[in-house]
């Protein structure tokens, strides 16, 4: 997941939502954070329930993550 950050001159970054892609303050006081919303978070819940995102299981040797970093 790429997340968009901006800081604005009061050091408050603002990030794009990874569901909706809507502004949002990365801030303490946002209880959704990264997401702009409880309804993106859900969203976001049901894609990992419905197994849409997963994680490799396969273990990856160090030079396959170092080919991956220098390819970036």
């Amino acid at each position: 997941m790429t997340v968009n950050k901006l800081t604005t001159g009061n050091n408050t970054q603002i990030i794009a939502c990874p569901q909706c892609k809507a502004s949002v303050k990365w801030s303490v006081t946002n209880p959704y954070r990264p997401f702009c919303s409880n309804r993106c978070r859900f969203i976001d819940l049901n894609g990992w329930v419905n197994e849409e995102y997963k994680i490799c299981n396969h273990p990856v040797s160090a030079s396959a993550l170092c080919d991956d970093i220098k390819d970036c």
